[in-house]
């Protein structure tokens, strides 16, 4: 069971607030949705702070939907590894941050687990490195 909280926007985002979800993830338990213990403080002052590049007024979620993630360039576009499943999902462009440095020079992701978005959504994305 996680914590999370969300709210669904017409027709497939689904947003960030405060309920508990119960989800089911393809081979995982709960434990890989916890950043290292030296890494918390700094992760989740980074996600609480950060909203959606195309929406300002929205947030991007939680240390529970973001994560530090791995990337791949296919024709230009920007692919990123989805943590629950190991998959690749493009990253829409209008999702990438381009006015704020991340916490620690790595890729991250916010995305919901695929038991609660199977249209692969992206709330928002930082690109390794000042961006």
């Amino acid at each position: 069971m996680l914590s999370r909280s969300c709210k669904l926007l017409w027709p497939v985002v689904l947003l960030c607030s405060s309920a508990t979800i119960e989800a089911q993830e393809t081979g995982h338990g709960a434990a890989h949705r916890q950043h290292p213990p030296q890494d918390q403080e700094l992760h989740e002052k980074f996600y609480s702070t950060w909203h959606m590049p195309d929406n300002p007024s929205l947030s991007c979620c939680n240390s529970a939907d973001c994560y530090p993630t791995e990337i791949k360039y296919v024709d230009g576009k920007i692919f990123a590894r989805r943590r629950e499943d190991g998959r690749y999902i493009l990253v829409p462009p209008q999702k990438v941050e381009r006015h704020r440095d991340n916490p620690d020079g790595r890729n991250h992701l916010c995305a919901p687990p695929p038991a609660l978005s199977p249209l692969d959504s992206v709330y928002c994305f930082a690109l390794g490195g000042a961006t």
